[in-house]
């Protein structure tokens, strides 16, 4: 679900900040930049893994900061398709269930998953009044009974495919185009999710 991704960078150091310890000025400078940004084709960034080289200290000419080369190595969130992973229902729409990951004690969010109406268990159907879904699981006696997706509920998913976005600047010949518009209201990365096995779902069914 986690990878290590190695990267390099020019950090920015302000004067005010040239007395205190590099590494852990560069650090937060990296956390600060990229922690909770969505990278292409690399993932969701978390958390400064480590510092695998720092370079010297440079002033160029007209500046007052000095930029400092640095490699370093980021924890990402991308679980690779096919994992089984745990996540939180966030809502029902009849195209499906929207879930959520939380990723640590300081609130970290990844809402972009989403579980299609055809990867839900089958027979299901579309409670318009409640705003869920309800399995229809068959029962020994030949009838069913009605186990539902309730928001906030504990639920285990099968990832299924990955789909990245490039939401870098339009031209200002396209910006408030229909396409521009379309684009820049996706998300740069979600997450495609498949229920439709024994065992995934919500965790309640199978306790």
């Amino acid at each position: 679900m986690f990878v290590l991704v190695a990267m390099k960078d020019l950090v920015e150091v302000k004067p005010w900040k040239f007395a205190e310890d590099r590494v852990d000025t560069v650090s937060s400078e990296l956390n600060k930049k990229l922690a909770n940004k969505v990278i292409h084709n690399v993932g969701l960034c978390i958390s400064l893994y480590d510092i695998t080289l720092l370079g010297d200290a440079m002033i160029y000419p007209g500046k007052g900061s000095c930029h400092v080369k640095v490699e370093f190595r980021f924890i990402a969130f991308r679980p690779f398709v096919d994992e089984v992973i745990l996540g939180e229902v966030r809502s029902c729409c009849p195209e499906g269930v929207n879930v959520s990951m939380g990723f640590d004690k300081k609130g970290s969010m990844f809402d972009d998953v989403f579980i299609p109406a055809d990867y839900l268990p089958n027979p299901s159907r579309f409670n318009r009044k409640d705003n869920l879904w309800v399995w229809e699981y068959p029962t020994e006696d030949g009838g069913s009974a009605d186990l539902a997706i309730y928001n906030g509920e504990k639920i285990r998913f099968r990832v299924i495919s990955e789909t990245f976005v490039d939401c870098t600047p339009t031209t200002p010949e396209l910006a408030g185009s229909t396409a521009a518009v379309q684009e820049e209201s996706r998300s740069p990365y979600s997450l495609t999710g498949s229920v439709s096995e024994a065992g995934l779902g919500l965790l309640s069914w199978w306790q």
